[in-house]
């Protein structure tokens, strides 16, 4: 397993499986496994959601919530809030961000 597999498998175990997308989220969670690297616990929703959207561009292009952050509903915005503290928790905790 590489090291950007270990850091994806730290924040997908932080997430709810209930709240987990269908599908093949690996690469999902290694985008966000790149987040917490580049950004630490510096990561915001923003940050989140855009990793999200460039996910869901390949899965389903015609997806609702595939715009700007600031353009959803605030209570779809506040989807991305398990990811985000997930993300910061693992960053932290291995201590990840430049």
């Amino acid at each position: 397993m590489s090291y950007i597999d270990e850091i994806a498998a730290a924040i997908a175990r932080r997430i709810p499986p209930a709240l987990v997308p269908e599908g093949d989220t690996g690469s999902l969670f290694r985008i966000y496994a790149v987040l917490a690297l580049a950004k630490g616990p510096r990561v915001v929703l923003e940050d989140v959601h855009d990793a999200w959207a460039a996910w869901m561009s390949a899965q389903n292009p015609e997806h609702q919530s595939l715009k700007p952050l600031a353009e959803l509903a605030p209570d779809v915005q506040q989807s991305d809030l398990p990811y985000l503290d997930a993300i910061r928790s693992v960053a932290q905790e291995h201590k990840l961000g430049r």
